[in-house]
């Protein structure tokens, strides 16, 4: 990290999301995903990103929506840091707020990855900006909802075009591999699981999910690694307990995901718990 870097993590305890806020940053991020709704946009500076196999190049102003496992990477387009400003929702408070906004709970799928000086910034900025302020007054919740409803009207399909696009199969595979992310795995055990032989299931588990089983296995163990830290678990004892024989592997991984180190995330919880 360069003296100019910074990095910004908050979460708010009353709406239940995390706020995140990176200063002149020139990491490269490797494909990679989440298991919540990541909801950003681009403060200063220019960045190549591809998700889901498309390229967008995406500038100030620019509002950037990730559904849950959405496979995604970028890099910087310029010679210009990135200014980046964030909030990551749970799909448990997105089920909940779309209830509450439309009276049907389900998990919207947004259609579009890079909007374009899109006026939804104008409140992501307005809700991201109370949140690292640590505002507790009630207008903080108001821009939520509001923020929601509009990205639900104007960027996601009908709820009944949110249909899975994973194969029973390949959705074997996942929920094996969600529920022992922290033992020992191989491509036998997938293999023998999903009924597929190893380059079947390595190619159709690619294509389903944008990145390759192992890929997905780190991905989970991070997602729950960062459960983990929240809770003020030690970073040797997280990594071990989510499957990362080597924590400098773990610690190098994490940074390249999340923007940070594992201690420097748990502490962030351990300062708003404190």
């Amino acid at each position: 990290m360069t003296a100019q870097e910074q990095r910004l993590v908050c979460y708010d305890d009353e709406l239940k999301i995390e706020a995140h806020q990176f200063n002149g940053i020139m990491q490269k991020f490797p494909n990679h995903f989440h298991e919540y709704y990541v909801i950003g946009f681009i403060e200063s500076g220019k960045r190549h990103l591809t998700c889901k196999n498309k390229e967008y190049i995406i500038d100030a102003g620019d509002l950037v929506l990730f559904n849950p496992f959405d496979n995604h990477a970028c890099q910087q387009a310029d010679d210009k840091t990135l200014d980046w400003r964030s909030i990551n929702i749970n799909e448990n408070i997105m089920e909940e707020t779309v209830r509450q906004i439309t009276g049907i709970g389900y998990l919207p799928k947004f259609t579009t990855t890079a909007a374009y000086h899109s006026e939804s910034v104008l409140l992501l900025r307005e809700l991201h900006q109370m949140i690292m302020e640590q505002r507790k007054d009630f207008k903080k919740e108001e821009v939520f909802f509001f923020l929601i409803e509009q990205l639900i009207k104007e960027y996601t399909e009908p709820v009944k075009e949110s249909l899975s696009e994973v194969s029973e199969e390949i959705q074997k595979s996942c929920t094996y591999i969600e529920n022992h992310y922290g033992e020992l795995i191989t491509l036998d055990d997938l293999s023998e699981l999903s009924g597929l032989n190893k380059y079947t299931l390595l190619r159709n588990f690619t294509r389903q999910r944008g990145v390759t089983p192992y890929q997905y296995l780190e991905a989970i163990r991070i997602s729950e690694a960062k459960k983990l830290l929240e809770n003020g678990i030690d970073p040797l004892e997280a990594a071990m307990k989510t499957g990362f024989t080597d924590q400098s592997h773990f610690t190098k991984f994490f940074k390249r995901l999340i923007g940070l180190t594992p201690r420097q995330y748990r502490d962030i919880f351990k300062e708003s718990k404190g």
